[in-house]
């Protein structure tokens, strides 16, 4: 096993967006993950612990992270795995890929509760994130993890509404397994996996407006998170033009600026964010769209204004433990103000 590396109180490890090609073991100290709840749009704070793994999900799924995870104590040890090392490590320790088969279960959970009170839906049952992640094996020709889960799955919810589904897609990668060995093989999602509760996806998100509008800008994410920032930004425009005055078109119209910002035209982001402060100079994410412009500031070289939308950001909010704090801090102590 790798060496520790140690983080002062504070610190970032990593910040969301960023390209997730590495897996986290804390070994002493704290940290703490911060992510926004998307039905309140609140700051949401997971607390790691000794001995925890994290980092995994957006690591293993090849997405940008979905989180910041910040030090919270004095050195704070933390071992970093390189996706190959970590599965190695979790093949050769069943326990570990039990443990973590349970925190991807209860963060599945988290996820699937919060779409379904946007959608105006009832919660997900409690075996929904496990089988979701058995999914997500199959599809990514997990073989091996996919019958686990799915026999785990069949296990503790026999009965669950998706158990005639996890039946065959076990029988699938069983099938898959043999004839092709663990990671190898054909996609076998299409026809399986994507379609194994029996609905499609478009059928099962229609009815209100709103409810559609909400699943565009859940769409709109996860364009953000896959690179396509042009395509997030027209479905984001879509929703503002259809009601401005609504909570779901606030959370677009900062989105829309972060496309802007994503793909590096810096002074037309600082114009959409400047005329939507004047529009709604109590906008939710404020704290949010102020560091964006202090960031698109620093990246055109005016390093003063950038520094003053850090030092406002200050201004506004004495809880030191907050995400926004901590970036402001971060960005001064960069720039050296």
């Amino acid at each position: 096993m790798s060496k520790p590396i140690y983080y002062q109180q504070g610190s970032l490890i990593y910040y969301q967006g960023d390209k997730a090609d590495k897996v986290f073991l804390l070994q002493d100290g704290k940290v703490s993950l911060t992510y926004k709840d998307i039905e309140k749009g609140s700051d949401v704070r997971d607390q790691v612990q000794v001995g925890e793994f994290f980092g995994a999900r957006s690591a293993l799924g090849r997405h940008p992270r979905e989180e910041n995870a910040i030090a919270m104590a004095e050195n704070t040890a933390v071992t970093v795995f390189t996706v190959t090392e970590f599965e190695s490590f979790v093949t050769e320790n069943p326990r570990i890929a039990m443990k973590m088969l349970k925190v991807f279960s209860t963060q599945m959970r988290k996820i699937h509760k919060q779409e379904s009170s946007l959608m105006e839906k009832a919660d997900v049952e409690p075996g929904e994130g496990l089988y979701n992640i058995g999914e997500y094996y199959l599809k990514n020709r997990r073989f091996i993890y996919a019958k686990y889960v799915f026999n785990s799955y069949l296990t503790y919810y026999p009965s669950g509404k998706n158990a005639a589904s996890a039946v065959k897609n076990l029988e699938i990668a069983e099938s898959f397994l043999n004839q092709h060995g663990d990671g190898h093989g054909p996609n076998p999602g299409h026809g399986s996996a994507e379609t194994a509760k029996g609905v499609p996806v478009a059928a099962a998100k229609t009815g209100a407006s709103e409810a559609e509008y909400t699943k565009t800008y859940l769409d709109a994410i996860n364009m953000i998170f896959r690179g396509k920032y042009q395509e997030a930004f027209n479905s984001l425009k879509s929703i503002v033009a259809a009601d401005k005055k609504s909570e779901l078109a606030a959370k677009s119209s900062f989105e829309m600026g972060r496309c802007i910002f994503l793909l590096r035209k810096y002074e037309e982001c600082i114009k959409y964010y400047t005329a939507l402060l004047v529009e709604q100079p109590r906008h939710s994410a404020l704290a949010d769209i102020m560091f964006i412009m202090g960031q698109c500031n620093e990246r055109v070289g005016r390093k003063e204004k950038a520094a003053a939308f850090y030092k406002k950001i200050l201004s506004m909010n004495p809880d030191h433990s907050n995400e926004n704090i901590i970036k402001a801090k971060k960005a001064l102590d960069a720039l050296g103000a």
